[in-house]
């Protein structure tokens, strides 16, 4: 098994993935790691992601529990930092750089903030392991859709970090550079599907910027697991895509109001913001080829192309959020299946909501 007596980095790892990273890999399913180690510059979340752990009944989780006692470690510390990286680094066999600014408002008003973490977070853990001959077996970047035709600070940064990570398979072939790209994930931190669930709960209005803007779904564990098929079968330079649903932003409100008595207030686009995601865009879909549920994104640097490789152009064209979207009562589903849906009052016919604008 790939992590087998791995030291394994995540940085970024008290983020919404990295948790649910972290606790995928504690449970052994890809072996059992020698070493976990988060890095964060949060030690609020440090403190509150080991008493979660030290609070589990081991009973319950007796794997996740013994190998959380044996194998994880918290390190304060930051992609920003050159020192912080090598200090992470130089025992890692394994790193999983999950460290982001996220939030697109938040990229458009500060967008040097996000260059620091988002592009020299990467260029830290390139240059550390390139400076310092760590013995790093694989880095696995985790980006975003919007790093795909980037109208927005965030997607830019994201695509430079792609790049960045590219082309490092060049500079240190010793290491496996790899990443993966997804989109909205259910329910993390600064998703909209919380938001939704906190505004019903204190009466609405539910507020949306646009009824039809499409966004791509999965669950954390999916984007884990995009995370280990990466691991278990990407080659260097690529980007690995789940093949992902999408619906509007309508539904999904409507879908979480269900038939409670509760208006929907459209606000209007956002700064950067886009009506539909991009996952693979025309350029990329020729070098596509299909691994299981996922889509491989080949690297277009011809140093990392081998001769005889596999026939790409497993799409045709792009992949938008909006080529193929989930009705009302598709998204009611996916949401009910990951257990979003409010229990109080389940979506029923989707009535509720009378759409303001």
């Amino acid at each position: 098994m790939i992590l087998e007596g791995k030291s394994v980095l995540v940085t970024g790892g008290t983020g919404s993935m990295g948790k649910s990273f972290v606790r995928r890999v504690l449970s052994g399913e890809l072996g059992t790691p020698r070493k976990v180690i988060v890095l964060s510059r949060d030690e609020g979340k440090q403190h509150d992601m080991r008493t979660s752990y030290l609070h589990m009944k081991a009973a319950t989780d007796e794997v996740i529990y013994r190998n959380f006692m044996n194998v994880l470690e918290f390190r304060i510390g930051d992609v920003r930092d050159y020192a912080d990286v090598c200090t992470a680094l130089r025992d890692a066999d394994i790193v999983v750089n999950a460290a982001a600014l996220k939030q697109v408002p938040s990229c458009e008003y500060f967008p040097t903030q996000a260059v620091l973490t988002n592009c020299m977070g990467a260029t830290n853990i390139v240059r550390a392991i390139e400076e310092n001959g760590y013995p790093v077996q694989t880095v696995v970047g985790v980006s975003t859709d919007k790093a795909c035709k980037p109208v927005n600070v965030m997607g830019m940064t994201k695509a430079i970090q792609e790049r960045i990570f590219v082309s490092a398979n060049v500079l240190s072939p010793r290491t496996r550079f790899i990443g993966v790209r997804y989109g909205n994930v259910l329910a993390s931190r600064g998703s909209v599907i919380p938001l939704f669930h906190e505004q019903i709960r204190n009466g609405g209005p539910v507020t949306l910027t646009v009824p039809e803007m499409t966004r791509f779904l999965l669950s954390l564990n999916q984007a884990v697991d995009t995370v280990f098929a990466a691991l278990l079968h990407g080659r260097p330079g690529e980007i690995f895509v789940p093949d992902a649903p999408a619906a509007t932003v309508e539904n999904i409100a409507r879908a979480l109001i269900g038939e409670r008595p509760i208006q929907i207030r459209v606000t209007g686009i956002r700064p950067g913001e886009k009506m539909h995601e991009i996952m693979v865009s025309d350029e990329e879909a020729p070098q596509c080829v299909r691994r299981g549920g996922y889509y491989a994104i080949r690297p277009m640097l011809p140093e990392l192309r081998s001769p005889g490789e596999e026939p790409g152009g497993a799409l045709s064209k792009e992949l938008s959020s909006g080529d193929s979207v989930l009705d009302f009562a598709g998204t009611v589903e996916l949401l009910a299946r990951h257990r979003l849906l409010l229990d109080d009052a389940p979506a029923l016919a989707g009535h509720g909501g009378e759409l303001l604008r």
